[in-house]
């Protein structure tokens, strides 16, 4: 079954496909200028697919290659200047989104344990 592609997604939704909590998110706001989602008229956040793009890059800079976070926007300036992709890709978003449902999946089975 193939899943239809949302416009924006929640700070809830994003949180969970990328495997970060909320409050990390709304921090990494306040640093990063590349990543300001907009609001609604209610105030609250609406991430686009590049939104997310770029927090699952901050997410291999900081928690997987040890980045800090002043590390991480020097990184990230110095790729967007010279094009070049991180060391390590990103897992595409869809595929990033399924392992972390099969995740939720498998630690679901593991609690009925």
């Amino acid at each position: 079954m193939s899943k239809i592609k949302k416009l924006y997604y929640s700070i809830g939704e994003v949180s969970q496909i990328c495997d970060i909590e909320a409050h990390v998110l709304r921090y990494w706001e306040t640093i990063f200028d590349t990543l300001k989602p907009t609001k609604n008229r209610a105030g609250k956040r609406m991430y686009t697919e590049a939104d997310i793009k770029v927090i699952m890059e901050l997410k291999v800079l900081i928690k997987d290659e040890k980045y800090s976070t002043a590390g991480a926007k020097k990184a990230l300036n110095t790729r967007d200047k010279s094009s070049q992709p991180l060391k390590k890709e990103p897992l595409p978003l869809d595929v990033s989104r399924d392992l972390r449902e099969v995740k939720i999946f498998l630690e679901s089975l593991l609690q009925r344990i």
